[in-house]
């Protein structure tokens, strides 16, 4: 039998944590990690169906998508953590205006984003790094992608709202669902229709769309805990405030990677050509594999976390972040070992040019040095937004981000070249790791006064 909501929301407050993490990180990993590996199908579609060009065309794309995800974070993040600190105050009523004004601005930024992208598009890539050869497949790409980006802004951010209510299994399937059409419609578009990488836009706004109607079925859906209704799309200050503030953080990190992806994509044309392009797209995909898997299990830790904090609950609070810690450390450690060991065979699964084979895997090598410390630093940063730390989240995003891998990325290349850019990553990932642990100790300290209190 179904659990009730009441139950749903009580196994937060006194179910072990390490079952209660299983149960809702499993869902959120496997349901993250499934959309990921479709977004790698895709770009392995492209590049054995359409060649190398197409695979530089996409790496363009990546600052565009990160603005986009960059709205989407904005709301969907700071609206599920909202949502956990209000169910575990026990304020039903206030986790409902949470959910009709973030659907609102979801829909108001996303009409932005859209409506500049689609008329300074051609600027905006040049900006990116687009080349005379990789231009015309990032705009073919990003012209047809535009709608799909808005259904899985909605996906995405209330499929968070959907786990921090209760549902992380459920959440996981509206994620299957997008992720499972995705690889069917792909290689039907994209070889069958011959559309090459127009289809694959195509193919995954069909299936955002198809997932993002059955995330919006869920709160439509008057048993569930909490649900749209009359009376909570007017938007209030009071309720929106505390939603930018904690969504900030994570906005802040995918705004960041366009910064990023601009500079890496300029820097590593200047320095390696198209064929570096294409090379920092494949590792762009294989460490973003090994992240969102830390994201979905953190995405898992946010509804426990939050709950516990709203309820006073420091001791289960701290229990599930040392947990985390170290399951994240583990998982960035055998990606750090995989890229290490084998980056030949990875870079092969996307692409069969020998000269692009020896560039991917000689990127994997170097950018990957020091990468298994990259777990810690984001689940503190995940942990400070859980607790509505808006100000420290953001701090602890913008340190690899901008802190410390820009200043590498425009002094490392002026003494190793190419190797430069690759090395700004191991540098970004030691210091950030650092700045993060002394973060952390300080707050251990604030939870341990409010313990006494």
């Amino acid at each position: 039998m179904e659990k009730t909501n009441s139950n749903r929301l009580q196994e937060l407050d006194s179910a072990p944590i390490g079952r209660l993490l299983w149960k809702y990180s499993v869902p959120a990993v496997v349901g993250i990690v499934v959309m990921s590996i479709y977004n790698i199908i895709d770009r392995i579609f492209i590049g054995q169906g359409v060649g190398p060009d197409a695979i530089a065309g996409l790496a363009i794309t990546f600052p565009v998508m990160n603005v986009s995800a960059a709205f989407g974070v904005l709301i969907g993040a700071g609206a599920s953590t909202r949502t956990s600190i209000l169910l575990g105050m026990q304020a039903k009523d206030k986790a409902e205006e949470v959910l009709g004004n973030s659907i609102v601005m979801t829909l108001v930024f996303g009409t932005f984003y859209i409506a500049l992208f689609g008329i300074f598009m051609d600027p905006i890539l040049r900006l990116f790094g687009a080349s005379d050869t990789s231009l015309p497949y990032a705009r073919d790409f990003m012209l047809y992608i535009l709608p799909g980006l808005l259904f899985n802004n909605v996906t995405f951010s209330f499929n968070s709202v959907m786990r921090a209510s209760g549902y992380p299994t459920k959440a996981m399937i509206s994620m299957f669902i997008g992720a499972g059409l995705n690889v069917v419609l792909a290689p039907i578009f994209i070889f069958w229709l011959k559309m090459g990488i127009k289809g694959a836009a195509i193919a995954t706004d069909i299936s955002m769309a198809v997932s993002m109607l059955f995330v919006l079925a869920h709160f439509f859906n008057k048993k569930h805990e909490i649900h749209f209704k009359s009376g909570i799309y007017t938007l209030r200050k009071d309720v929106l405030k505390p939603i930018l503030a904690i969504g900030a953080a994570p906005c802040i990190v995918n705004s960041a990677g366009c910064v990023i992806n601009a500079v890496i994509n300029n820097t590593v044309y200047r320095y390696g050509g198209d064929s570096a392009v294409a090379a920092i797209g494949i590792f762009t995909a294989i460490v973003g594999l090994v992240i969102t898997f830390v994201v979905g299990v953190c995405m898992g830790m946010q509804p426990i976390v939050g709950y516990n904090y709203g309820a006073k609950r420091f001791d289960r609070l701290m229990r599930t972040f040392w947990l985390v810690a170290a399951v994240c450390t583990l998982v960035c450690a055998l990606g750090c070992l995989a890229c290490q060991f084998f980056p030949e065979t990875i870079s092969r699964m996307f692409t069969n040019d020998a000269a692009l084979i020896a560039t991917s895997a000689h990127t994997l090598r170097l950018a990957t040095a020091a990468f298994w410390v990259a777990g810690f630093q984001i689940v503190v940063t995940n942990f400070f937004q859980s607790v509505g730390e808006a100000g420290k989240s953001i701090f602890m995003s913008l340190s690899r981000q901008v802190l410390f891998i820009i200043p590498f990325l425009l002094i490392l290349p002026h003494f190793w070249q190419i190797d430069g850019v690759w090395l700004s990553f191991p540098f970004s990932d030691v210091f950030a790791t650092i700045t993060a642990a002394v973060l952390m100790a300080l707050q251990i300290k604030k939870i341990k006064r409010m313990q006494q209190q």
